[in-house]
């Protein structure tokens, strides 16, 4: 009994200390946005691929860091409309 709250309680901890993790409440919408947000992040800080993504689109890198840091605000659009019970 022991283990399992002590387990629970490694994961709980996890959870308020890292967005990404998610939880029980966690909507489709927020885990997609974090999976897109995550995504975007790497390609932020993997200098190769800013270069592949520039040279495929045809802009300058500086145009596609731009690109990539302004989708992060909304990488999945608007938030869907919440229904009130």
């Amino acid at each position: 009994m022991g283990e399992r709250y002590n387990i629970h309680s490694q994961l709980e901890h996890l959870q308020s200390k890292y967005i990404g993790t998610g939880h029980a409440d966690t909507t489709k919408f927020e885990w997609l946005t974090n999976q897109h947000r995550d995504s975007l992040a790497s390609y932020m800080g993997h200098y190769d691929i800013q270069n592949y993504f520039a040279i495929a689109e045809n802009e300058s890198k500086a145009r596609v860091r731009f690109n990539l840091m302004e989708r992060m605000l909304q990488p999945c659009g608007p938030p869907p409309e919440k229904l009130e019970d």
